[in-house]
């Protein structure tokens, strides 16, 4: 092929074409067309999302734009549908498409189960919810981001609700639907005053320096800070940060493989992928960067604690993500944005490998989700546990799994930026290696204490499930090796390089430096991974031998444990309140204020048209007496109008 980005519409148009034949044939496809055609279509965005990488790394390379309609056109404002396709679109292609298609293939097994059209219906909304994330990354302005945008909300809202005849489960898809809003209001509201001021919303115009300075560059300060911050509002929703987060553990109602989906490899990156779209649009704006970094750090912190009391597997592994969300805006806020990329990919390796871990658990379990019903199930599931051994290490940071480095690279960024930021974060990064280990130790370790029957039907998942499992355990090890730190390498961080052209005025702007020699950036690198490691070991000797016995916890216990109660205080300062003010509305001002008027105007129009048809009635005397009686009326009128 001379020129891959001739057809790179194809990537997205794959998953498309999989969502219409999948969805419209659900009644008629069998089970193996359609996990052939769910699969399959992500397998064809994959290779060419490789073949548009390996055009990306080669000498020369410069950012294509891609137009190939005029799609809104209003006076002056011209808005193309067009792709933008270049390193950081490259990198973001294959977390998705490389990540959705293990995905899919595990849910050929893990979703067997299902009915036919349901099954079907199952892989349409997948294979959707991969169209609207390509697009998202793929589009070459905010108006086509919008879409996908929008187009990822739809679709979670449709598969965290996948089993819609379950009430808490539709209550969870209406709720991160409703919350997602309100962070794409401000994203929306940030777009139109990108168009207010600048005339454009598309990536070449506003961003390209053409050898000088970008237009974005050239915008007034408070009108960049106002338009950072509203795309921030929107970020939040979609990546889950305070105060918009709750909605993603409640996430965990959709289907497992669903759940790795969003916080892995699609929904949940959206908000990193904008802001470091958006790179010089923030680093223009100080305060904005310092909301983000306190947001992110603050989100790290305490999605971490409420990780430590959760007993549902994936409610753990949900407020972890959470977690990692925020390190990447810390990392974001500092200006780091390579390295939050860089933990973009990491992390959608060990996190896509902890819910399959998690699904091949419940599986097993039949269901089961609280880790106080599991124990020993490593005697049963070796590569369930080995692969999620794995992912551990990589997610607690231990060196030389992935999370090691992308992590280290952040907190790195965050030392210069401030050394407070960097003791939260490994204060983070401690609290990580604690709640894994110990989410491990009793799921895998010490005795099993579910039922016998339970115990009777434990075993290994099938190769479609361990396969998956095995490609992202390798991942997970391996992955972290594309960026190895500058103070190993003699010429510095590839990925960095990589990146280098889409941050490059940023960087300028921000003027990054490293604030330590390597001397002491190794020093702070191998103590903070001591400390990782030797808080892992005591995770995992303090519950590998639970007997299933539940202390009385005390009342912070018991706080973190009902997550602080947030979800509680949303309820009471927001949702009650807008509940009492909607029935207000509907049984106040509607039915005796708004029903009763025009209920009124029909009953006076019913009652003046009885009392007009009297006049129709049929006896000529009475219309004679009329007719008179009009001759009176009209005489005098005319003798006193005179």
């Amino acid at each position: 092929m001379n020129n891959i980005f001739d057809v790179a519409y194809l990537i997205p148009l794959f998953p498309l074409l999989g969502f219409l034949i999948n969805g419209l044939g659900r009644k008629l496809n069998s089970k193996r067309v359609t996990a052939l055609v769910g699969s399959g279509t992500i397998l064809l965005s994959f290779i060419l999302s490789l073949m548009v990488f390996s055009a990306a790394t080669k000498d020369g390379f410069s950012a294509q734009h891609l137009q190939y309609f005029t799609f809104i056109s209003v006076g002056k404002l011209s808005i193309p549908f067009e792709f933008q396709i270049d390193q950081l679109t490259s990198i973001f292609l294959l977390i998705i498409t490389g990540v959705g298609f293990l995905i899919h293939v595990y849910s050929t097994s893990y979703m067997k189960e299902e009915d036919n059209p349901g099954y079907a219906r199952y892989f349409a909304y997948l294979n959707l919810f991969v169209f609207s994330m390509l697009l998202l990354v793929m589009g070459g302005n905010y108006v086509i981001m919008f879409m996908g945008w929008e187009g990822v909300g739809l679709c979670s809202y449709l598969l965290i609700g996948f089993w819609f005849k379950n009430t808490a489960f539709t209550n969870a898809s209406k709720k991160a639907f409703i919350m997602n809003r309100i962070g794409d209001f401000g994203f929306i509201l940030g777009i139109f005053w990108l168009i207010q001021a600048f005339g454009t919303t598309s990536y070449g115009t506003l961003f390209d320096t053409h050898g000088g300075v970008s237009l974005a560059a050239k915008g007034a300060p408070g009108v960049l800070t106002a338009i950072s911050l509203l795309l921030f509002v929107g970020a939040t929703g979609k990546s889950a940060q305070i105060p918009l987060y709750t909605w993603l553990p409640d996430a965990m109602a959709g289907p497992t493989p669903v759940s790795a989906l969003i916080h892995a490899a699609t929904m949940v990156t959206a908000g990193i992928y904008m802001i470091a779209r958006s790179n010089i649009i923030y680093a223009l704006s100080p305060l904005t960067m310092t909301v983000v970094a306190v947001i992110g750090t603050a989100t790290a912190i305490f999605a971490a604690v409420i990780a430590l009391r959760q007993n549902d597997i994936k409610k753990v592994l949900a407020y972890s993500t959470v977690s990692q969300l925020g390190y990447m805006f810390l990392g974001l806020g500092v200006g780091a944005f390579s390295a939050s990329v860089f933990h973009v990919m990491t992390h959608a390796f060990f996190k896509a490998l902890l819910f399959l871990g998690a699904g091949s658990v419940i599986h097993a379990m039949g269901g089961q989700q609280d880790i106080n019903q599991m124990g020993g199930l490593g005697k049963k599931m070796k590569i369930t546990y080995v692969t999620f051994f794995i992912a551990c290490l990589a997610i607690a940071g231990i060196p030389p799994f992935a999370g090691f480095f992308s992590k280290d690279q952040i907190l790195s960024a965050a030392y210069a930026a401030n050394p407070l930021y960097y003791y939260l974060g490994v204060g983070g990064a401690l609290l990580t290696a604690f709640y894994m280990f110990r989410l491990m130790a009793l799921t895998f370790a010490g005795k099993f204490r579910g039922t016998e029957d339970q115990w009777h039907h434990v075993h290994e998942s099938p190769s479609a499930i361990t396969l998956a499992l095995i490609a992202l355990a390798i991942l997970s090890a391996l992955g972290g090796l594309v960026g190895i730190p500058e103070v190993f390498m003699d010429h510095g961080n590839k990925l960095d390089a990589f990146l280098s052209p889409v941050f490059s005025e940023a960087q300028k702007v921000l003027a990054v430096h490293p604030a330590s020699s390597p001397q002491t950036e190794i020093a702070m690198m191998a103590i903070s991974s001591l400390l990782i490691i030797v808080v892992s070991i005591w995770a995992w000797n303090k519950f590998r031998k639970f007997d299933g016995t539940v202390q009385e916890a005390g009342a912070f216990a018991r706080a973190i444990q009902n997550k602080f109660y947030v979800d509680e205080i949303y309820e009471a300062v927001f949702v009650k309140p807008l509940k009492a003010f909607s029935g207000f509305l509907g049984n106040v001002v509607e039915k005796s204020g708004i029903d009763a008027l025009v209920n009124a105007v029909g009953r006076g129009v019913n009652y003046s048209s009885r009392q007009i048809r009297l006049l129709q009635s049929g006896l000529v005397g009475n219309y004679i007496l009329l007719m008179v009686a009009g001759l009176i009326l009209l005489l005098i009128i005319q003798f006193f109008t005179k």
